[in-house]
């Protein structure tokens, strides 16, 4: 049993937790209702009633499909990027600032790493143009994919909720 309320839980969702009790909330051992009423929370905000399964960033999850049952990863706004063990980075819309003029919309001139060294990749979502995510490598190095969780460890080990049923 979590010490937390659910109406705890969506005012930190909506970032209207007091800062106190976020701390608090932050630095204790983490546990399955408390997971379960912030999943809770997120899902009421969205418009598509897939079930996360596990949320990756601030607008980004993986859902279950409700007709299909795969685990997808999945845009706040219903965009579906495909199955989740691959790279959704290669399903959305990438702008890369690789000149100097397009660094300087970020930095100013004299602070911009130097475009032969270094470039941005900003990530979007091809439907809704939400940046999901942001990297700075070399020019010539691949997409990244750098996160592949194990939701089976997840589940068993760290909440200790029954795992969702997926399709085989």
């Amino acid at each position: 049993m979590s010490i937390y309320t659910q109406e705890q839980v969506n005012y930190l969702v909506e970032g209207k937790l007091d800062w106190e009790t976020t701390m608090r909330m932050l630095s204790m051992p983490k546990d399955g209702e408390r997971f379960r009423m912030y999943v809770h929370a997120l899902q009421s905000k969205l418009p598509w009633d897939d079930k996360i399964i596990l949320p990756i960033s601030l607008h980004l999850y993986i859902a279950q499909n409700k007709t299909s049952k795969e685990w997808v990863t999945k845009c706040s706004c219903g965009h579906e990027f495909g199955d989740y063990r691959k790279n959704w980075k290669l399903q959305a819309l990438i702008y890369v600032r690789d000149n100097a003029e397009a660094m300087h919309e970020v930095y100013p001139a004299l602070m911009a790493p130097d475009t032969n060294w270094q470039v941005y990749r900003e990530y979007y979502c091809p439907s809704c143009g939400t940046m999901h995510d942001v990297e700075a490598p070399t020019p010539w190095y691949p997409v990244m994919h750098e996160f592949e969780p194990d939701i089976e460890a997840f589940y068993n080990d760290w909440v200790h909720l029954p795992l969702p049923e997926k399709a085989s």
